[in-house]
């Protein structure tokens, strides 16, 4: 929209680079060009604002596939004003010379025919395309349908009109036909999912049942290595035993065959001891019985009082010594009486 200001029933026009001014004054054309700036009469003057920058236009409509499914196609085309003198000529650019608005609606008007213009031809391509491939190769075949069709049409350049690009975002069927569709690729998908799920189970058992083999034979290689040990064990422990046993044998046969020896040796020396012993007692035995017969031959003259007398001093002299010895007067006198008695006797004897 071109910057108008007042000044004593004078205009001044303030253009921008991108917009086109052309002004008319009694038909004649005084000002032609981008970004103008100058001063008119409101009653006299004609003002066209064409702008000359690259716009966009988006679009959205529907279509029929050959399969009978409707889609909705979603596009942008890019155009520009090449030629706005004969822009101008075709359509209203006119604008208030108070207020700088444009009278008409000159880029609606762009926008119908554009939209009108890329439909058709897009409508033409999907007629005769099915869903699945209009929903595959669609957005390229509609494109390049489209740039074609408004690079032909003959109203464009005749109203000033050159198409800079064209941009096709989006085929989609309609919501319904669209989850139909996307139930297969899911399926497909969990399908897909389901199996690396199930080979990812699959490798973790076959990883566990071979930690568990693993595992087993460490275990069996160490129970086979733990009979061994005991083996080695028992081995060991008799082998132990009987070297214990040969020297126990030995000790014992060393032991025997010393005492055999000692027992030899004592016996011969109590033979001997025995032999000595029974010739001292022979020899001892002859002596005494010598003695015994030198004895009797020298008393067998004795008379008997002799002998009797003898016999006591024998006996005395195998009696116990006595220290001392207390005598009562009892026992005293009657051993007197028994003395005097005896000595009565004997010089009756005597005297006898």
């Amino acid at each position: 929209m071109a910057d108008i200001t007042r000044r004593l029933g004078w205009r001044h026009l303030r253009g921008a680079p991108t917009a086109h001014i052309r002004h008319h004054r009694s038909g004649k054309l005084l000002h032609d060009g981008p970004g103008l700036s100058f001063w008119f009469r409101a009653l006299t003057a004609a003002l066209s604002e064409v702008p000359v920058d690259d716009r966009e236009l988006a679009m959205t409509f529907h279509a029929r596939t050959s399969d009978f499914q409707d889609v909705a196609v979603q596009a942008t085309v890019t155009y520009r004003i090449s030629d706005p003198a004969l822009a101008s000529a075709r359509l209203d650019f006119s604008v208030d010379p108070d207020t700088g608005v444009w009278r008409g609606s000159p880029l609606e008007q762009l926008g119908t025919l554009l939209t009108e213009t890329a439909q058709q031809h897009a409508l033409a391509v999907l007629a005769r395309t099915p869903l699945a491939s209009a929903l595959v190769d669609g957005v390229t075949a509609v494109r390049e349908r489209i740039a074609a069709g408004l690079g032909a049409e003959p109203r464009l350049p005749a109203t000033g009109i050159e198409v800079v690009a064209v941009r096709v975002m989006a085929i989609r069927p309609e919501p319904e036909v669209e989850r139909a569709l996307r139930t297969p690729a899911r399926e497909q998908i969990q399908q897909e999912a389901d199996k690396a799920t199930y080979e990812r189970r699959a490798v973790a058992v076959e990883r566990e049942r071979a930690i568990a083999e693993n595992e087993l034979d460490s275990q069996i290689e160490l129970a086979r290595r733990e009979e061994q040990l005991v083996d080695q064990r028992g081995t060991n422990a008799r082998r132990e035993a009987e070297e214990h046993a040969a020297a126990d044998g030995v000790r014992a046969e060393a032991e025997a065959t010393r005492t055999v020896r000692l027992a030899d040796a004592e016996a011969a020396r109590s033979v001997r001891l025995a032999r000595a012993e029974a010739e001292g007692a022979r020899e001892v035995g002859d002596a005494r019985a010598h003695a015994q017969a030198a004895w009797l031959r020298v008393h067998s003259d004795v008379d008997v009082a002799t002998l009797h007398a003898l016999t006591g001093t024998r006996l005395a002299e195998n009696l116990p010594n006595i220290d001392s010895v207390t005598i009562s007067p009892d026992v005293l006198t009657g051993l007197l009486s028994r003395l005097g008695a005896g000595a009565g006797a004997g010089g009756d004897e005597v005297g006898a």
